[in-house]
C-alpha cells in the first residue's frame, strides 16, 4: 500500500488577489502545512486576474476560494464563467472545493446586492443571495451536519461571519448555528455541502480554526485518488482545547 510520503496533493487557489479581505489565505496555510506534517507533497498553482493559465482539471485535487467585496466578486464571477464547465465537472466528479463568503455567493444562481443591482454568478447551483444593509456580523458556532469522527472528537465549527447577504438554498447545510446568524439569519443554517463542495460565510480563517475539517478535506481529496481510509494523527493538543475554548467563550456570552 502507498505511504503518505508517497502521496501528494495538488491545490489551485483561486483569485488570492482579489479574494482575501479576511485573511482566507489562512486555509491554504493550514492545509499545506497539516498535509506537509504527515509528509504528503504540496503542489500549489495560483489563479489570478495576470495569471488565468493554470486550469481546473483532472489533476486538481483541491481547490480553494475566500472571499472579497462586491466589486472583487463582480470581476472574479466573469472570470469564473470562461472556465464554468470545468469547474462543473470537476465538482460533480467528488472535486474538493472550499468556497468563503463572497464565492460561496458567487457560486449560485442569483445575487443581489444592497442597491437592487445583479451581481454576476457562476450559476452553478441554486442559491439565491438578497443583500441587505444590516450586516450579520460576529463570531459564529456550528454543530456540524458532516461526520467528523474520524478527525478527532470534534463536532462543532466555529467562525467570524460578516455578510450583508441573506443566502437561501435546498442542499445539505455545512452545520446547524448554535450561535450566530449563518446563512440568513431565520433558518439556524449555516452554508453548504454538495458532493465534496462546500460553501460558508465563515472567515476566521475556517480551517486553522477547524483543524478537523481541513482534515476531512484533505482526507477527501487522497481518498479521490488513492486507496486510504484515514490520515496519521498529529498532536493537535493545542489546537483542539483552543478550539473547544473559544466554543465555550462564544456560547456562554
Amino acid at each position: 500500500m502507498i505511504t503518505m510520503v508517497e502521496m501528494e496533493l495538488n491545490i489551485i487557489n483561486m483569485y488570492p488577489d482579489i479574494l482575501n479581505m479576511y485573511g482566507d489565505i489562512g486555509n491554504l496555510i493550514c492545509i499545506k502545512q497539516r498535509a506537509m506534517w504527515r509528509g504528503i507533497k504540496v503542489n500549489i498553482q495560483e489563479i489570478t486576474l495576470s495569471n488565468e493559465t493554470t486550469k481546473i482539471d483532472e489533476n486538481t485535487d483541491m481547490v480553494l476560494i475566500g472571499g472579497g467585496s462586491d466589486n472583487g466578486q463582480t470581476v472574479v464571477a466573469n472570470n469564473l464563467l470562461k472556465q464554468k464547465q470545468s469547474v462543473e465537472n470537476y465538482i460533480e466528479n467528488n472535486g474538493v472545493l472550499l468556497a468563503i463568503c463572497g464565492s460561496y455567493q458567487m457560486f449560485g444562481q442569483t445575487y443581489i446586492d444592497g442597491d437592487g443591482n445583479n451581481i454576476p454568478c457562476s450559476e452553478i447551483f441554486d442559491i439565491e443571495t438578497i443583500s441587505q444593509k444590516e450586516r450579520l456580523i460576529g463570531d459564529i458556532v456550528l454543530k456540524s451536519n458532516i461526520n467528523l469522527s474520524k478527525h478527532h472528537d470534534l463536532d462543532t465549527i466555529i467562525g467570524f461571519e460578516n455578510h450583508g447577504g441573506r443566502t437561501y438554498h435546498k442542499y445539505d447545510k455545512l452545520g446547524t448555528v448554535e450561535a450566530g446568524f449563518g446563512n440568513n439569519g431565520k433558518d439556524e443554517e449555516e452554508g453548504m455541502i454538495y458532493n465534496n463542495f462546500i460553501g460558508s460565510y465563515l472567515h476566521g480563517p475556517l480551517l486553522p480554526k477547524n483543524p478537523h475539517l481541513a482534515d476531512y478535506m484533505i482526507l477527501k481529496a487522497l481518498q479521490n485518488k488513492y486507496e486510504i481510509d484515514s490520515l496519521e494523527q498529529l498532536n493537535d493538543e493545542i489546537e483542539i482545547n483552543a478550539h473547544k475554548s473559544r466554543v465555550n467563550t462564544i456560547l456562554t456570552k
